[in-house]
């Protein structure tokens, strides 16, 4: 029987997380994190999140987190769970020796494939290629978008260059290749598992700079993240036509990715 996580679950280094630990995370949001859907105990891209929190913490902490302490606790957190959202949060305290790790573990979330509506804003993520903490700007612009009737923010940077939705990368058809904002973004792990696949089903893929003012020559567009991928039904004013093949073609190479057990 597949057990699926009732409600969000929390533990620090293998243990239930106490007010103490919680305390000290609400207090310090200098740390990174990954997130990941887990499904009969599988997880796509496991290797590709492991070497983005090594390479996070190498970067902000001065040494490295073995992959191997990681697997065992998601592990731990997820007990019997076997489907799942799962995320691992990297701090590290003043003082301490190591690297904590803070787990959580909740219900399973599945994209509906409904078309979003983003709305451009002018920001970009500083440090963008960490998947990193206290990410004010993107909650608060999320919120305006949502208040004036879209579904999530656009990031922008000077002269209208697109870089990635508040939540997720944002690819582009353009009739012949998907093509990537080549910008200031983070690389999402499932656009990060996308990308080169696309060769090996036929279509191009490419990186180049993308403005506001370049959308209306493309014919579809598309979110990636941890949930999935979904189309995207316009920018602004800018309403894409959309092409069910294009997209097809986007899922299915993520589809093929293997689920590699944690």
């Amino acid at each position: 029987m597949t057990i699926t996580a009732p409600h969000l679950l929390v533990e620090v280094d293998g243990r239930p997380a106490t007010e103490t630990d919680l305390r000290l995370r609400a207090l310090d949001s200098y740390g990174h994190f990954t997130a990941m859907q887990v499904r009969n105990g599988r997880v796509r891209g496991l290797a590709a999140h492991l070497a983005r929190l090594d390479s996070a913490t190498r970067e902000l902490f001065g040494a490295g987190l073995d992959g191997g302490r990681v697997r065992e606790s998601l592990r731990h957190a997820l007990g019997d769970v076997r489907d799942a959202s799962a995320r691992v949060y990297v701090h590290w305290p003043d003082g301490a020796d190591e690297a904590t790790l803070m787990v959580t573990v909740g219900p399973p979330v599945v994209s509906d494939g409904r078309a979003v509506s983003l709305m451009s804003v002018p920001y970009q993520r500083p440090v963008p290629h960490i998947k990193h903490l206290g990410g004010f700007a993107q909650i608060h612009y999320g919120r305006l978008a949502r208040r004036a009737g879209f579904d999530g923010a656009l990031l922008t940077g000077p002269g209208g260059v697109v870089s990635e939705s508040g939540i997720a990368n944002i690819g582009f058809w353009d009739g012949e290749r998907v093509v990537w904002p080549d910008a200031p973004a983070l690389a999402g792990i499932t656009m990060t598992l996308v990308e080169p696949r696309l060769p090996e089903a036929g279509t191009a893929s490419v990186r180049r700079e993308v403005t506001l003012a370049d959308l209306p020559r493309y014919r579809a567009a598309f979110v990636t993240n941890s949930i999935g991928i979904a189309p995207v039904a316009r920018v602004d004013e800018t309403v894409f036509p959309g092409d069910a093949a294009a997209l097809k073609t986007v899922t299915e190479s993520y589809e093929r990715v293997a689920w590699d057990r944690v």
